[in-house]
């Protein structure tokens, strides 16, 4: 079973009518047989407050600076339990909430779990990050988006996927 998703329906659309009688894929070298296409629309999280837990790993830049302040070497890829991580990842959140047009009145509660450190190596070079399970806060229709479109930052590459 292959996923993808986005907040935005016409994205979704899009794809499915890209994909629509095709019996093959070639994904990266591999060839897929599709043997069916469906939508999977988004819990309604009435209660405004949500448990995800990631498939795969979240990534999140930070400001690449030390405890000191001065600016490091290397990019600042943050790894969740570092101190910039909650701040970084509370800004994502309400990036993506006001990039769609929706109330940014999102909160990140807590993070209840992280899996092991993970890198991928991806277009741009390596991206080191872990799974999660973060506890959110929010409007329901905001947490839909986010579901949809995934947790931290390289979402179109894969990353920060929220488990169904």
């Amino acid at each position: 079973m292959l996923e993808f998703g986005s907040p935005l329906p016409e994205v979704v659309e899009a794809l499915g009518t890209g994909l629509a009688g095709r019996e093959l894929l070639d994904w990266g070298g591999v060839a897929l047989r599709l043997t069916g296409m469906r939508a999977v629309e988004p819990p309604e999280f009435g209660a405004g407050r949500v448990r995800w837990r990631t498939a795969t790993p979240v990534v999140m830049k930070g400001s690449g600076r030390d405890a000191t302040g001065a600016m490091g070497p290397r990019e600042a890829w943050l790894l969740p339990g570092e101190p910039e991580w909650p701040a970084y990842m509370q800004g994502n959140l309400r990036r993506k909430a006001e990039t769609l047009g929706l109330d940014a009145g999102v909160e990140l509660e807590s993070v209840s779990w992280v899996g092991p450190k993970r890198s991928f190596a991806v277009g741009s070079g390596l991206k080191p990050g872990a799974a999660v399970e973060v506890e959110l806060s929010g409007p329901p229709e905001t947490l839909r988006a986010l579901w949809s479109w995934g947790l931290g930052q390289a979402n179109s590459a894969g990353f920060g996927w929220v488990k169904a």
